[in-house]
């Protein structure tokens, strides 16, 4: 059972359900309107995806696996030296299992994840993130976390709002960004395969719903 194991995005879950369609829908809006009114007084740095990297990690009864998610475009906003929005398109059909060296059953793996038991990605071919508002951590220690990243990611068309904290930096003509790991629930994207949330007999055949992802960001002017 380990083709099924990746209960993820990334992100990788990713890229959340007990919120209703409404309320997500009513999510994303809040975070298109301030992203909309902060890009007024920002620049825009662009994404690079040869430079920026998405891990995953999901776990099951009787193991794990992890690998990456590749970033496709999006920006970062920063206003005063401070990113106050952005967002991060995430390429769902490059996810890449690294664990298995068996080339066959690594291609048996990813291409269950990309069905309709977890991301969907013929459907879903991208996933997204949207900053809403970054809070700074206040004494961040060097190389901590000093800032607080709130926004809404979609995954499957379905969008829940996620924080986490980060390193995020801005010099010059750079933003840097990364993430802690990230801890997310796939069942919010309606991710339910293997889940003992649903299917309560299933053993040790069962997949963690929890699952984790964690990025690192570059942005440039």
């Amino acid at each position: 059972m380990k083709k099924t194991i990746f209960s993820a995005l990334f992100l990788a879950s990713i890229l959340f359900s007990g919120t209703s369609n409404a309320q997500t829908l009513a999510s994303a809006a809040k975070v298109n309107t301030t992203k909309e009114t902060k890009s007024k007084t920002a620049t825009a740095y662009k994404i690079d995806p040869a430079q920026s990297t998405m891990t995953w990690n999901g776990k099951k009864v009787t193991g794990e696996h992890n690998g990456t998610v590749k970033i496709a475009s999006g920006e970062l906003q920063a206003d005063k030296n401070k990113v106050v929005a952005g967002n991060v398109v995430i390429d769902m059909n490059s996810i890449v299992n690294l664990d298995v060296t068996d080339k066959d059953y690594n291609q048996k793996l990813v291409g269950h994840l990309k069905s309709d038991d977890f991301f969907s990605t013929e459907k879903h071919p991208n996933a997204t993130f949207k900053i809403s508002n970054i809070t700074p951590v206040k004494a961040a220690k060097a190389g901590a976390p000093n800032a607080t990243v709130n926004g809404v990611l979609t995954i499957k068309g379905i969008a829940q709002p996620v924080s986490f904290p980060a390193v995020v930096n801005v010099q010059g003509n750079t933003i840097t960004a990364k993430s802690d790991a990230v801890t997310l629930d796939r069942t919010k994207w309606d991710i339910r395969y293997g889940s003992k949330s649903f299917f309560a007999n299933i053993g040790d055949k069962a997949i963690h719903d929890d699952f984790t992802v964690q990025f690192n960001l570059v942005a440039k002017k």
